[in-house]
């Protein structure tokens, strides 16, 4: 509360003190340094002096000098939180939501007061050396984190909400998360081992980096770790690593380096699991069922993961969910920058070879096994253990099945990567004029980009237990008769005419863009365009496209000779009836702003912002596209625009950093949502609808003698405000969004030891836009310790969600179902670690 008071009383002055300076744009000049110094900084030396922050504006420069709202997060900072996943170090960023209970890969996140309606990262390219690692964050099934790491490679992740981020990349009109790797300008590195002290995993992290010669140096880093991880699966579903190393070049004008990273590691996708809930949509009460804990169990065990399809060819396949969400990237990359003539030219390149899977058993409603027993065989049906140690022994007593009696309807996920391969090239060119005493700033640059998506998607229909600790298994029932209504386990080798897709697409962008600033004396004005042109160019299978396609047939699964009851519900590809894709599309978007440094150590900004984010795969297997044509019935259907405006002041004397800015936003959707029906199943529903947020955003930073603090919140007052399909739904509060979100981190570092906490928490928010069920706030802690009992030694221990607290961030039912169980997704229960490090 005492932060809100804070940003409330703050705003009425941040907006007054903004709004005489104009809405024009602030892409400041970074001066006239000399050319091996700026060419060093870009490389990824040390700064002399200035926080210089080059991710999603024209130059790297001062941030005090900027009309942007900015973080950079050091390496050093976020080791110490104990984050062991990227939503998990990402989440400590002002402004920025995180929803990572899924695992590492396939979390959502967001910017301040845009929505999360769907899932990845709609509005927020996420990078990786300034390039982004898919062109779409929010690809169905696979979304860039799944494809990126965190380990001891990083130097830190800088970040931009707004702003020039709707025109410095493409797809980026909520901002930018960019990982920006050591390149050896430090000599040293380190080698270290962290261990799972109440959970199954090992790791190994190592780097290295430094001089080969006055021009040249190079780092290489990376990790490999092995384990069953932090909840009870009963197999190792961590497994795997990467390696990434960078060559750098100097020159008197600039630099060239080239960089490489193999990413090949396996971890679990962890769906919605049953919860049990009591009292009242606006007060309820979650706890643990018998037998199962949303803190430390899930549905994944080796008795539910064995996947028996028809591949995309309509042949007999087997795969195994263990695999979970494998991501295997190869990738190159060219990063150069020269001075020229006056003119400072940049280009990065980069090529990415991108595979893998995403493997996993998701439930779509959770029932007494007696009820479900009668909706899979009818009235007198009996069940029956269809895999795990009691296999074909009858269930006599569903009442008292695993101590809670239930099982639940689920989902076998099972979509392969053909390609998501990626080709992105950045050129640019700019150049600082001296214009009556100041410095006009002058940029054109040319972006490029191929992206594939090509996947094979099977959803195929299961009944399972609810057992915690990796013991949930498959069940078969029978009808009263005696007559099979599953074949081990299965209900349906599909869902009908839904969900058995196969997609061939690619995504071509290019984007010209442009900026002008102009810096004299204490204000700098400007502004930046960027024209995005898009092709789309594909085929798809799936009976879903419509015109008669068939989606199921029979099909001997377990080759018996026998045609069984599943057996005749088979999904399978139509293949000789294509649906076809072929458009085009385009957008303009823009920037503008002011920034006014009013003394060395405090700075106020106003900008005003419009961005566009392409539908990509959104629109795909809906009436937007008539897959006859490839065309699409509606041209508004290809993109979303997001309109913004920011108030800003940046405060930074020795010891103290203050920001704080006001924003408001309007943003426009086409997205697809996966909710649960009345009848307790999931629903896929098409979204076209437009929001409207505005708030306050504060972060701030501490330091005198040992003690430090680092601090930031979110305060976002959201609605829906139009939506064509749903109308009842105008002036709700977008699902998942909460008034109030922070992190604080105070911490005391000494010669020998440091420790602290890391603190994050949010207010109650609703589970879906009917704004029926509450999520209750919650306030998550995470102690750290380090020691270094001797030089170049240190030993760390990190205990995530000390407490152990029961923290929700999802439910798949708007209200408090009859049943008092719903299907939703909480964090981690209490998990520490130990990491011993050398460093050398």
């Amino acid at each position: 509360m005492k932060y809100l008071l804070a940003t409330a009383a703050i705003a009425p002055l941040l907006m007054f003190s903004s709004a005489t300076a104009a809405a024009l744009s602030a892409e400041a000049a970074d001066g006239a340094k000399p050319a091996a110094e700026k060419a060093v900084q870009s490389a990824g030396g040390k700064a002399s002096g200035e926080a210089v922050f080059s991710t999603g504006v024209a130059k790297g420069r001062d941030r005090l000098d900027s009309a942007t709202s900015t973080s950079a997060l050091r390496a050093s900072e976020f080791e110490t939180y104990g984050a062991r996943s990227l939503g998990e170090v990402l989440r400590n960023i002002p402004g920025i939501r995180a929803e990572y209970a899924i695992g590492e890969g396939n979390a959502n996140y967001s910017i301040r007061g845009l929505p999360l309606s769907g899932a990845g990262s709609k509005y927020v390219q996420l990078q990786e050396e300034g390039l982004p690692v898919l062109e779409f964050g929010d690809m169905y099934q696979f979304t860039p984190d799944m494809f990126m790491r965190a380990d001891l490679n990083l130097s830190q992740i800088e970040t931009i909400r707004g702003g020039s981020a709707s025109t410095f990349a493409s797809n980026s009109p909520g901002g930018v998360i960019n990982l920006i790797s050591k390149t050896g300008d430090t000599e040293g590195g380190a080698v270290q081992g962290t261990y799972g002290l109440n959970y199954g995993e090992k790791r190994l992290d190592g780097d290295y980096g430094g001089k080969i010669s006055d021009t040249l140096r190079f780092h290489v880093g990376g990790f490999y770790r092995q384990g069953e991880g932090p909840r009870d699966v009963g197999y190792t579903a961590y497994k795997g690593g990467q390696i990434k190393a960078n060559l750098t070049k100097t020159f008197s004008n600039g630099y060239v380096r080239v960089y490489g990273k193999y990413l090949n590691d396996r971890t679990p996708n962890f769906q919605f699991v049953p919860i049990k809930v009591s009292g009242t949509n606006a007060d309820p009460t979650f706890s643990a069922l018998a037998n199962f804990n949303p803190k430390t169990d899930s549905l994944l065990s080796r008795y539910t993961t064995n996947i028996l399809k028809l591949d995309e060819n309509n042949n007999l396949a087997q795969d195994d969910a263990r695999g979970g969400q494998h991501a295997v990237v190869k990738s190159v990359g060219l990063d150069a920058q020269f001075d020229v003539n006056g003119w400072t030219i940049t280009e990065k390149f980069r090529f990415s070879d991108v595979g893998g899977s995403n493997l996993t058993i998701r439930p779509i409603a959770v029932n007494q096994a007696a009820v479900l027993a009668v909706a899979n065989g009818g009235a007198g049906s009996t069940l029956s253990f269809a895999t795990g140690p009691q296999a074909g022994q009858a269930i006599s007593s569903p009442a008292t099945l695993n101590g809670n009696g239930l099982l639940t309807s689920s989902l076998q996920f099972d979509t392969k990567i053909k390609s998501l391969n990626n080709v992105t090239n950045d050129i640019r060119a700019s150049r600082v004029w001296d214009i009556n005493g100041g410095a006009l700033t002058t940029t054109a640059g040319f972006y490029a980009s191929s992206q594939d998506y090509a996947t094979d998607l099977t959803f195929l229909n299961v009944l399972a237990s609810v057992a915690g600790e990796g013991q949930a298994t498959l069940i078969n029932t029978r009808t009263a008769a005696g007559v099979p209504y599953t074949q081990d386990g299965y209900a349906s080798y599909g869902l009908g005419n839904t969900f058995r897709r196969n997609y061939d697409m690619n995504y071509g962008v290019n984007a010209p863009y442009a900026s002008i600033n102009y810096h004299i004396g204490k204000i700098a004005v400007g502004g930046s365009l960027r024209y995005d042109m898009g092709k789309v160019r594909g085929t798809l299978f799936g009976a879903e496209l419509g015109g008669g396609r068939p989606g199921t047939t029979s099909f001997d699964m377990n080759r018996d000779g026998v045609i069984s009851t599943a057996e005749t519900k088979v999904s399978y590809l139509p293949l000789g009836q294509p649906g076809h894709v072929d458009y085009d599309y385009k957008y303009l978007s823009y920037s503008t702003g002011v920034n006014y440094r009013i003394a060395e150590q405090l700075a106020v900004f106003g900008r005003y912002s419009r961005g566009g984010r392409a539908s990509a795969d959104k629109i795909l297997f809906t009436p937007a596209v008539n897959y006859s044509t490839g065309k699409l019935v509606d041209d508004e259907s290809a993109y979303d625009t997001v309109k913004q405006a920011e108030l800003g002041l940046k405060y930074r004397i020795s010891g103290l950093t203050f920001n704080v800015t006001g924003f408001s936003a309007k943003t426009g959707e086409r997205n697809v949502q996966i909710v649960s029906g009345a009848d307790g199943t999931a629903q896929v529903l098409n979204i076209v609808r437009s929001y409207e947020a505005k708030g306050v955003e504060l972060e701030a930073t501490v330091r005198k003698g040992p003690f430090s603090v680092n601090a930031g919140a979110t305060y976002t007052d959201a609605k829906i405000a139009s939506d064509a399909l749903r109308p009842q739904l105008v002036g709700n509060t977008p699902r998942h969004q909460a008034d109030f979100i922070y992190s604080v981190t105070p911490q005391i570092e000494l010669k020998h030891v440091t420790f602290g906490a890391n603190v994050i928490g949010t207010t109650s928010s609703f589970a879906q836009d009917a704004n029926q069920l509450k999520l209750p706030g919650y306030k998550l802690v995470n102690a750290f310790v380090q020691v270094r009992p001797a030089e170049r030694v240190e030993l760390m221990l990190n205990v995530n969600n000390l407490f152990n607290q029961l923290a929700l961030i999802d439910s798949e039912q708007p209200a408090i179902p009859a049943t008092g169980v719903i299907l939703g997704r909480a964090f981690l229960g209490r998990t520490a670690s130990a990491t011993l490090r050398y460093s050398f």
